[in-house]
């Protein structure tokens, strides 16, 4: 892989960081309401968000790259207020960021992953809640 397909993997591991902990905000304060229901539909989508998270760090570990520190990402704030369209613009945003990755220099295993992570964003973004990948799934995809 070229630098420029690098820099995307590491800047997607950045932003899938900021997306773990927006959903995981929103799940706090579902939480505190007492809305279980949306409090799960939230946690779906801060598991499947933290797997990305994961997976691209795993890839970056294997190509040779060191992570870059993450830390203090996603510290903003996030509201239940209008939750949905926040939420949608987010993921169209990952859509968007996943797709223009199949354009660069990437290699098969590379590729592969992030077909899967824009499989799973196009989910989020149709249905606005997680358990979309193999490991919230319990292995079956």
């Amino acid at each position: 892989m070229d630098r420029d397909a690098l820099e995307a993997l590491h800047e997607a591991r950045a932003a899938e960081k900021e997306q773990a902990a927006f959903y995981r905000r929103l799940a706090a304060e579902a939480e505190a309401l007492g809305d279980d229901a949306l409090a799960e539909r939230l946690n779906g989508l801060h598991a499947d968000e933290q797997h990305h998270l994961s997976r691209l760090t795993a890839r970056l570990l294997e190509v040779g790259e060191s992570p870059r520190d993450v830390v203090g990402t996603g510290s903003g704030a996030a509201s239940l207020e209008g939750w949905e369209t926040v939420a949608r613009e987010r993921e169209s945003k990952e859509i968007a960021r996943y797709s223009a990755m199949l354009d660069l220099d990437l290699d098969e295993e590379t590729a592969a992953l992030v077909r899967e992570i824009l499989e799973v964003e196009r989910q989020h973004e149709r249905h606005l809640g997680g358990k979309w990948t193999g490991a919230s799934r319990g292995g079956a995809g």
